[in-house]
């Protein structure tokens, strides 16, 4: 059950993401995978497979891990403006580990920890080049099973490394920028820097709700078990529509 969530979930809601993104925009593609289509299902599988308190404890780190998510999207941004897409993702994800890896020895309360992921992705919208106009997309065949099948690598590996790692490293690390990654490496390959940009404010735009869902996570897991998902997922849902609602309104 648990191997067919990893295979299946989080490849689905990225697949799903990069249709919207088709035909609404590379923006709310961001916006979408920026919701926890990847960290989510790895914390329900890390629930199921390690049981409440260690998720608690490793939602709350994630919170953390989206300091570092936030700064991979900028970095990404900006270096993909010079760089092709395997400078790029490289020197993000080292960046993003290297936050992970001393965010990981600095656990904070989980109220203190929403700030700073909340901090976070208002810091990265105002660090982020200005946007500029994206390229022609052209889209191969394979575009939509790599996205799926370069989501559950990650996800597998991820999720199998997780009872040694300890939930507050597989905390940090369960907002790696897996989804994000895939989806910003196309954007950027298919439509230019200006594409990998926009999706990379989208991501940090939907920064909000994934923190909402983290947070709710790490504070329900333990009362209320499996039901602190289904709390979570609505508590998500109602922050993005009230910050789009928001944003609309400006």
């Amino acid at each position: 059950m648990t191997l067919l969530l990893k295979l299946v979930l989080a490849p689905l809601l990225v697949v799903g993401s990069s249709l919207a993104g088709r035909r609404w925009g590379p923006g709310l593609t961001g916006l979408l995978v920026a919701m926890p289509v990847v960290a989510g299902p790895i914390l329900l599988i890390t629930y199921l497979e390690h049981g409440t308190a260690f998720v608690a404890r490793a939602a709350s780190a994630s919170l953390l891990g989206l300091v570092s998510l936030a700064a991979f999207a900028v970095v990404f941004a900006r270096v993909s403006r010079a760089r092709g897409w395997v400078g790029t993702v490289l020197l993000g994800w080292l960046v993003c580990l290297a936050l992970d890896l001393a965010l990981s020895f600095a656990p904070v309360p989980v109220w203190v920890a929403l700030g700073l992921a909340l901090a976070a992705a208002g810091a990265g919208v105002r660090l982020l080049p200005e946007p500029g106009e994206a390229g022609p997309v052209r889209l191969p065949w394979w575009d939509l099973p790599a996205r799926a099948a370069a989501t559950a690598v990650l996800v597998v590996v991820l999720t199998a490394a997780a009872g040694r790692l300890g939930p507050d490293l597989t905390g940090v690390l369960a907002p790696f920028p897996t989804g994000t990654t895939v989806v910003a490496v196309f954007a950027l390959a298919q439509g230019g820097p200006a594409a990998a940009a926009a999706t990379t404010r989208g991501v940090l735009r939907g920064l909000g709700g994934f923190a909402a869902f983290c947070f709710l996570v790490a504070v329900f897991a333990e009362p209320i078990g499996g039901w602190a998902f289904v709390v979570a997922v609505t508590g998500t849902v109602v922050w993005q529509f009230a910050d789009s609602c928001r944003s609309f309104g400006k």
